[in-house]
């Protein structure tokens, strides 16, 4: 693996920063993290900020790592402008896809309510922690789906991980046959079948709502980002991307 690159440096030196600041100034948080984008706190900027939020110390290092793992082979070869392009285009295509999944809950829940007599006004005021009467038979199935719009609405995104399954998809087609070992997996697997893996078991947990990586976990926002990933690196090796139009 090639020593850390400029870019990756720098970019490195953001998210610490940014998570310093999350805890010296706490509001830092409300401000940049990623929220449901019919949310009034959901502001211009956060689809590129929320890249630089993480929300614990492992969350952080298991993203840095990658980052320098994989973002500085990948900058080696494509030169800083390229791969910031590629990294900012999986961050921001993480955000979008993570927006639309949950566009949909929120909205497939919201009819069910609707269908089942609970007014709009009723809906926010539930969402904002309120209490109305509900007459209906089967109560539980609907704080089932106030719940369900409640964790659209109220939980935001953090974190470069997105960005970094957009980087692992870009390694794998640029280095198929390297061998990378999963933490649990103690044996080496090449990047053309390990990556593919990862993306799948995130698929599966986004669909199914199990997930073996644990809680609070984005999954829609990974499988994104690789998508997009996938995308551009389809796209250019399809068009035989001249990196000579890139200046370095």
């Amino acid at each position: 693996m090639n020593n850390m690159t400029d870019t990756v440096k720098q970019l490195l030196i953001i998210n610490v920063l940014f998570f310093i600041g999350s805890f010296v100034v706490p509001q830092a948080n409300g401000l940049l993290a990623l929220h449901y984008f019919e949310n009034d706190s959901f502001k211009f900027w956060q689809p590129i900020s929320y890249m630089f939020m993480h929300g614990s110390l492992m969350h952080i290092f298991f993203n840095m790592f990658a980052l320098i793992s994989f973002g500085s082979a990948l900058e080696h070869f494509w030169g800083a402008k390229k791969f910031l392009f590629f990294y900012f285009s999986c961050g921001l295509g993480a955000a979008l896809i993570h927006s639309g999944v949950n566009y949909y809950h929120f909205h497939d829940a919201q009819n069910m309510l609707l269908q089942n007599g609970i007014s709009v006004a009723d809906i926010k005021t539930l969402l904002n922690g309120g209490s109305v009467n509900i007459n209906v038979a089967d109560t539980t199935l609907i704080q089932n789906y106030v719940n369900q719009m409640g964790d659209v609405y109220n939980t935001p995104a953090v974190g470069a991980s997105g960005a970094i399954y957009g980087l692992l998809v870009a390694f794998a087609f640029m280095f198929p046959n390297a061998e990378l070992m999963m933490m649990f997996i103690p044996v080496p697997i090449k990047a053309k079948y390990f990556v593919p893996v990862i993306v799948l078991l995130d698929l599966f947990s986004g669909v199914t709502g199990y997930s073996i990586f644990g809680g609070n976990i984005a999954h829609f926002a990974h499988v994104g980002g690789a998508l997009i990933g996938f995308i551009m690196m389809w796209y250019w090796k399809k068009n035989q991307f001249n990196q000579n139009r890139w200046d370095r």
